[in-house]
């Protein structure tokens, strides 16, 4: 088997890299992975994940997970409102018949990123993770790979995997292709004890998520396991990361919002009364469709790290886990005799799956900050497109 009796690290600790470190050790292989948290306990942010049948609950199955999985995600948090900019409800997926069928390819079953982790982790030997390992470097050393860790650590490895994220570091020593902005900026927050800190918009998501639309701008929010409402705005402006405020302030940040979205209607306000949110600004970036890059014998890169695109097809973790089984199948199923072929095989396949699913969601992010955004989804949840 290819990389018997090698020591293999994966930079990154998300969905695609602990798949990744799963599937390997299921094959008996040495793996370790270096994630930056300080430990298992850090509180997992960001929006509900919804799994899909041809990539990532294909690679929980491979991973034997699908069952553990069952017990832990959230049946109804798929459950989908589109509205205008007032709150007015178009379609709403509460009122349907409501069927959780795993072999239904169509089923795209929701979870928090914090209860995947768990999971994942759970799945993995004792020390698997090595937390507290924010990447820093990496360099060869006669045969072997040096990691430099900022805490003042070091690690060695004969292979590396790039699981680091959007901003890898390490994938300018795999190619020097970088990403290219989006034209669309979101500003991210996470409201706990919804209930209580936005009553309105809590009893609008019933549980599910929201699709707000109007004047060429989006809201999506997801409700969560723990009570809270993870949210994202989007919406047009040149490339920035400075909305030119103080977006730790959020009485600065409603009245940006009041400002930025100045047609719509005050029940959207919720979003930025509570003073314990915490507000993250992101230009959306993408790397280019038609990358193509030298493949390593002893490096590559999977998940953002390799294709990072906007989050406007929910394929964002599905691509990674599903880079994640590719690479396991190419590394340990027998049909390769050196790594080197092995990993072009796996990056060609990918990267051309990638440039597929990153045009839909370029498409996607096109037309949902259009001004015909509303009527393009109401469409797309016509029936007869079901």
């Amino acid at each position: 088997m290819l990389l018997q009796g090698k020591k293999i690290a994966i930079v990154g600790g998300g969905p695609g890299g602990l798949t990744l470190a799963r599937l390997l050790q299921m094959k008996g292989l040495d793996v370790s992975v270096y994630e930056r948290d300080l430990n298992r306990q850090v509180r997992v942010q960001g929006a509900t994940l919804d799994l899909h049948y041809e990539s990532g609950l294909k690679a929980l199955r491979q991973a034997n997970l699908l069952d553990l999985f069952k017990e832990v995600y959230r049946p109804g948090a798929d459950r989908i409102r589109v509205t205008d900019e007032h709150g007015i409800v178009y379609f709403d997926q509460h009122a349907q018949h409501y069927l959780t069928d795993f072999d239904d390819p169509w089923f795209r079953p929701e979870i928090d990123r914090g209860p995947l982790r768990e999971l994942l982790l759970d799945s993995l030997e004792p020390g698997t993770v090595v937390w507290d390992s924010n990447f820093e470097g990496l360099y060869k050393h006669e045969d072997k790979w040096v990691l430099n860790f900022k805490n003042g650590s070091s690690a060695e490895a004969d292979f590396v995997i790039a699981a680091d994220g959007a901003n890898s570091k390490i994938r300018p020593l795999i190619t020097d292709q970088k990403p290219f902005y989006s034209g669309i900026t979101v500003v991210e927050g996470n409201i706990y004890h919804a209930d209580d800190n936005a009553p309105v918009l809590a009893k609008l998501l019933n549980g599910g998520k929201i699709f707000a639309f109007g004047d060429s701008k989006t809201i999506i929010l997801s409700s969560k396991g723990d009570g809270s409402i993870s949210f994202y705005t989007g919406f047009s402006i040149e490339e920035t990361k400075d909305l030119g405020i103080d977006v730790t302030d959020h009485l600065q940040m409603l009245q940006w919002f009041k400002k930025e979205y100045d047609h719509w209607d005050p029940v959207w306000y919720e979003l930025f009364v509570h003073p314990a949110t915490i507000f993250t600004v992101r230009p959306l970036y993408c790397m280019p469709l038609n990358q193509i890059w030298t493949g390593r014998s002893d490096l590559t890169m999977l998940g953002d790290a390799a294709h990072l695109m906007p989050p406007y097809a929910g394929e964002g973790v599905n691509m990674a886990m599903l880079d994640a089984l590719e690479l396991s199948e190419v590394l340990t199923g027998g049909i390769f005799t050196e790594t080197l072929s092995a990993i072009q095989y796996f990056e060609n396949q990918m990267l051309e799956r990638s440039a597929q699913i990153a045009e839909i969601t370029l498409d996607n992010t096109s037309w949902m900050h259009s001004p015909d955004g509303l009527k393009k989804i109401l469409e797309l949840f016509a029936p007869d497109k079901s």
